[in-house]
Formats: structure tokens, sequence, C-alpha cells
């Protein structure tokens, strides 16, 4: 295959993908009161072999082709397609550039004045669905073909366990943000919870890889590696932030340059964090959390958000969904077993926050409405199986498993949260924090 042929076939899925993710999008928000993020979950979904490939495919195959055959040495080995790295690197890119954008949104101020509630929320968030997820991997360790064959029982619970503990934090802070009650309580404790979940079982993934290649170097090196960046970044890198902005507003404008510079410091620390082992995502968080608030971040998101977040992040739900496969969910056993699933994971997050919430003192709309927010899988969950399968902790089987509970949760949040708050979103939007002004 030629420079040429990739080319066109990538514009080509260019097209498809954008066309296919904006109809599912404007379904979904007009019938279905979801955002769109959560529906190109969907629509990632149905340009995989479980729809598209159902329905045509040929089409679907050359279209995006997973493997390609070539003879090495003789014999004839497969590989992943040329065009397939090039919709990977796509979808890398979109996703870094979204989560430093989510950063940018996220007022650390806030989460340290409701630290506490955040804190004990988060907890049951973490505990109770690790033990269930571990106690599945129990169950389902040998004879199901969730696990790969070299996988230990250990890695098996530590994965499962991790997978099941993810929070969508992109999309609770989408729904905060959208909903305007970024500064109340409610929000305030829920972001918190989340990105203390998030960082949690990102260390237990680290954990779990090391494990699996039997060397816990590599997870002390990911975690204090992370919590040195971490530090480094929010305390000192920042006021180099602050001096970026102080010569635009000395300039009058942003200028190219200025803009570069900033690009340049984002990609640094998504490479940074990608070489420690706790992946680049979370360094453009940190970078865009550590960006002062005001015209200079407001800048920054007018000129990358609509092209992040409309054109490079569809590529990464189609990614993931390339490799989710129904019809591995075979027969009634597989079947229950993605209903338990799905169950665990609801109860062992949802229900558990919400009474971590009510325990902090919150009222019990409150609560539910934490605990709906913090159920919600969606982009996170995407990229520790993602993680999990290219790793050669899972199999597909289990993968397609854990995406069908992942798009469950998430669609759940949005209406469940909207009817909770329906007659007091006005309220709420009102209610405002001494700390946020």
């Amino acid at each position: 295959m030629t420079e040429v042929d990739l080319m066109l076939r990538f514009f080509l899925q260019i097209l498809v993908v954008l066309m296919v993710c904006k109809a599912v999008g404007w379904f979904g928000q007009r019938f279905l009161g979801q955002t769109q993020v959560v529906m190109e979950m969907l629509a990632g979904v149905f340009l995989g072999p479980s729809v598209f490939g159902l329905l045509a495919p040929g089409p679907q195959a050359w279209l995006f082709p997973l493997n390609s055959t070539y003879l090495v040495g003789g014999a004839e080995k497969s590989f992943r397609h040329p065009s397939m790295f090039i919709l990977y690197a796509a979808a890398q890119l979109g996703l870094v550039l979204y989560m430093f954008l989510v950063g940018t949104e996220f007022n650390i101020k806030l989460i340290q004045h409701r630290a506490k509630g955040a804190i004990s929320v988060s907890l049951a968030g973490i505990a109770v669905p690790f033990v269930l997820g571990a106690g599945l991997a129990v169950f389902t360790y040998k004879g199901w073909g969730l696990f790969k064959e070299n996988i230990t029982l250990g890695t098996a619970c530590l994965y499962f366990g991790a997978a099941m503990c993810i929070t969508a934090f992109p999309m609770l802070a989408r729904i905060i943000y959208e909903r305007k009650i970024a500064g109340t309580t409610l929000g305030t404790l829920a972001l918190g919870a989340g990105a203390t979940d998030d960082a949690v079982a990102w260390s237990l993934l680290a954990v779990v890889l090391a494990y699996a290649k039997g060397s816990w170097t590599y997870a002390a090196y990911a975690i204090l590696g992370g919590l040195l960046f971490g530090f480094v970044i929010l305390k000192y890198a920042s006021r180099l932030f602050v001096k970026l902005a102080e010569t635009m507003e000395r300039q009058g404008e942003m200028s190219q340059g200025l803009f570069v510079t900033t690009m340049i410091l984002l990609f640094a620390g998504a490479y940074i964090t990608d070489a420690i082992g706790i992946y680049a995502v979370f360094g453009a968080f940190l970078i865009g959390a550590a960006m002062p608030r005001g015209a200079f971040v407001d800048e920054i998101r007018k000129r990358i958000e609509s092209l992040t977040v409309s054109v490079l992040l569809p590529f990464f739900f189609v990614y993931s969904g390339l490799n989710t496969k129904v019809n591995l969910i075979d027969s009634p056993s597989m079947a229950m077993i993605a209903v338990v699933v799905v169950i665990a994971a609801i109860l062992g997050k949802g229900l558990a926050c919400t009474l971590a919430a009510k325990a902090s003192g919150e009222g019990w709309r409150e609560s539910w409405a934490i605990g709906t927010l913090m159920n919600a899988r969606g982009l996170m969950e995407l990229i520790i199986l993602n993680i999990g399968l290219q790793q050669g902790v899972i199999t597909q089987r289990l993968y397609t498993i854990m995406v069908i509970m992942a798009i469950v949760t998430t669609l759940m949040a949005s209406p469940i949260f909207q009817w909770i708050y329906k007659r007091h979103l006005g309220h709420l939007r009102d209610e405002t924090l001494a700390v946020a002004v």
C-alpha cells in the first residue's frame, strides 16, 4: 500500500467518522438527553464489527482494517494495518488535547474546600468496586476466556478491580460544567471525588502492569514519578504559566509564539507522564489544571476546543469500538456474566458513593446525584480497557463486556442526574462558594 493510498483511506475515515458521530450525537441530544461525548461512545461501537461489520463486513473491513498479513522469513505473519496507526495517532492526539481542556476547567481550590467529603466518597467508590471486581475475577479466571493464558490470578484480580474503580472524570466534569453547577457544593464534591478516584485507579493500573511484568520497580517508578511530576507542575511550573499570561496581558493578545510555547509545554507534560508509565492523558490534565484562569486560558480554549472535541476525539471512540465485538458474548452464561458485571458496577460505584456522600453530611437528593455522576465510566474506562488489551492482560471478550458496562453506566448518568435535579438546578446555579469567587 502506497502513502497516497493510506492518506486517501485516512481522509475517507475522517469523513465517515465525523458524519456518523454527528448524526448519532444529534439523535442522542435531541431524543435521549445525552451529551455529544456519550453518544460518540456508541458511534464507535456502531462503526466497529458489532454493527457496521455485521451489516456490511466487506466495506467495514476495508475502511477499518485491523490487520494485514505479510511474508516474514518465508512465513505469513499478521500485523496491525498501517492505516490503523494513523487512526491511532489521531485518536491519541485528540485524547491528550481533550484531557488538557478538562484540566483547564478544574479548580483545585474547590477540591481543597471539600477535601474531607471528596476523600470519603472517593474511598467508597474505590474500595467497594475493587472488591467486587476482584471477586468477579476469581470467579471468571478460568474457563471463560476473559484473561490471557499467561496472566496470574493476582494480576486478573488487580486489573478487574482497577477497571471497576474508574470514574468518567471528563464526562463528570462535562455534565457539571454544562449544568453550570461547578461552583456549588455538589459540583465541588463530585469533581474532587472523581479526580481522586481516577488518580488511585491509575496507580492501581501501574501496580497491575508491574505485577504482570514481574517488576515492582515499574510501579514505584510510575507512582512516585507521577507524584513528583504533579508536585512540580502544580507548585512551580504554574508560576511559569502565570508569566505567560502576564505576557499576553502586556501584548494585548495571544501571539503565535506564545500559543506554540504553551502547546510545547503541554506535549512535554504528556510525554513525561507517558514515559514514566502513567500515560500521556494525566500529564495533559495536570498541565491544564496548572493554567491560570482568565483571558489566557480562555483564548487557548477558543483556539483548540472545537477541533479537539468535534474532529479529533471521535477517533478515539472509533478506535475503541473496533475492538468491541458483541458476538463474543455468544452464550447465555456469557450474557449472564455481562449482566452481573453491569449490576456489580452500578451497586459498587453508584450505591457506595451515594451512601458515602450521605454519611459526609449531604442530603439524599445531593447524595443520589453524586452517586449517579460517580457511576459513569465513559472515556476513562475505555482508556484503561485499551491499555489492558494492548498489554496482553485481557481478551477481546472481557474488553467487550467492560465496554458494554461503560456504555450502560455512562448513558445512565446524564438523564438520571437531570431527573433528580430538574426542579432544583436553578437553585444550584445560584449557589456559590466563597473560595470560587
